[in-house]
């Protein structure tokens, strides 16, 4: 058996995807977009595996792990995709909005092109390719064995990062031998709000780590909220704008929890909040009818009062239209809008409205790919190019690691003990350089087992 990452590996994080191969099958794990820059164009261009290919399983709905997917339609795939029920509706949301940006960015480039004297260019898939590999999906229990392949079974359990999200274990019977392997997926923190946390597995002989997040440990979240509850009220007592750069399907869902938790504790009076993202907004009603997902103490909170009657000065703005209009917008006031990165949409209109403002505070609230807007606005720079134009960052920007929905390094260690006593080979992907070979050494002292480090398409035999 072989197992190869066709991304986030070699010190990759976006673009997750897994190759596995046995005598009898061919199995792909996540199919996710490479994000930042024109090195992640030409990868996400590079052919996929689809000959002969049976099966593809989803660990979550998050772009970088979906995100490829309709370029498997697009090359004729015709095979089942398995996934957890709110992973499906999570996938169609944020496939779909790829796809139309795909295409809404070609066209763009296009009418330069044409205005050049130059051919047109193709975008990476189209809305078809989109609801094509959609139709391809079946929903999976948690913690029950689904046979996915010939020779193939696959149970997916919580790993708490995103509504819907699983770890996935393989039971593979090849060669006359039963082997299994685990892959992480994207783990969550522990003791986040709204998600239960991460189950892990208990037996592997091959691990898949994820390692984001290996080389440190995020602020403690109830410091996060503090801090979050002190900038806003700050940012409101001084009349400024704050701008929230936010990924659509988790971060959102849990800023509009703590901002109702504020109003609802009258830590700071109701002023007005837009939720300007069309795909957030259809995400809340995913979450709507989940709940069965949700842990007990956000069960416990909204069984008090629902969060919306918190959020009565809550616009969603679902049309263009409504986002320009947050322009006119005086102070104080806080936008939600996406993209968590600062790499596409609203978000990038509002910076560049508001970035060279003092009064302006811009709260980063996720992981900043290398190449994004929102790494250069982390990492303190003065100027910054948003549409072609440079724009000055005088506006006060704030980093919150706190929030993130991956774990960090104590609960990825915690996640990994309870399978290590298998005594299984250890391969850490999705992470940084840095980070990963930080976790590699942690796991070789703490468990006397030595992580392999994978590049991109280097397969892993068993």
């Amino acid at each position: 058996m072989k197992i190869t990452p066709l991304g986030a590996a070699g010190g990759e994080v976006t673009g997750s995807a897994y190759l596995v191969q046995t005598q009898s099958a061919r199995v792909l794990v996540d199919c996710g977009l490479f994000q930042g820059g024109k090195r992640a164009d030409n990868l996400n261009r590079a052919a996929l595996p689809v000959k002969a290919l049976d099966a593809v399983l989803i660990t979550h709905g998050h772009l970088d792990h979906t995100g490829r997917l309709p370029l498997l339609a697009k090359a004729n795939y015709a095979g089942p995709v398995f996934a957890t029920p709110a992973t499906i509706e999570m996938s169609a949301l944020i496939v779909r909005d790829s796809a139309h940006i795909q295409t809404q960015d070609m066209e763009r480039v296009n009418r330069k092109r044409e205005r050049a004297g130059e051919p047109p260019l193709e975008p990476l898939y189209t809305p078809a390719h989109a609801e094509a590999i959609l139709e391809r999906f079946q929903p999976v229990p948690y913690r029950q064995a689904v046979t996915v392949a010939p020779g193939i079974q696959a149970i997916w359990t919580e790993a708490g990062h995103m509504l819907g999200s699983a770890s996935i274990q393989l039971i593979v019977d090849d060669a006359g031998k039963t082997r299994r392997v685990v892959f992480s997926g994207d783990l969550g923190p522990k003791n986040a709000p709204i998600l239960k946390d991460s189950e892990p597995f208990r037996q592997a002989d091959l691990v898949f780590l994820e390692s984001t997040y290996g080389d440190r440990d995020h602020q403690p979240f109830g410091e996060t909220v503090e801090e979050f509850n002190r900038i806003v009220k700050d940012a409101v007592a001084a009349r400024g704008k704050i701008l929230v750069p936010t990924f659509a399907v988790g971060r959102a869902q849990l800023l509009e929890l703590l901002l109702s938790q504020m109003f609802r504790k009258k830590l700071v009076r109701p002023f007005p909040l837009f939720l300007d993202s069309p795909m957030a907004i259809a995400a809340n009603g995913i979450y709507e009818h989940h709940h069965e997902l949700f842990d007990d103490a956000t069960l416990q909170y909204l069984a008090e009062k629902p969060a919306r009657e918190d959020l009565k000065t809550l616009t969603l703005c679902v049309t263009a239209d409504d986002s320009k209009k947050i322009n006119d917008q005086p102070g104080p006031c806080l936008v939600l809008a996406g993209a968590g990165m600062c790499n596409a949409g609203r978000i990038l209109h509002h910076l560049k409205a508001n970035l060279w403002k003092p009064e302006t505070h811009v709260l980063i609230v996720g992981y900043q790919g290398d190449g994004s807007l929102g790494r250069q606005l982390v990492n303190g720079q003065k100027i910054v190019s948003i549409f072609g134009e440079k724009i000055a960052v005088k506006a006060q920007v704030h980093t919150l690691g706190g929030f993130s929905a991956h774990a960090g390094q104590t609960d990825l260690l915690a996640w990994f003990s309870a399978i290590a006593p298998s005594r299984p080979r250890v391969a850490l992907t999705h992470g940084e350089n840095a980070p990963r070979e930080k976790l590699a050494k942690l796991i070789q002292q703490r468990f006397k087992l030595k992580p392999q480090l994978p590049e991109l398409n280097e397969g892993i035999e068993l």
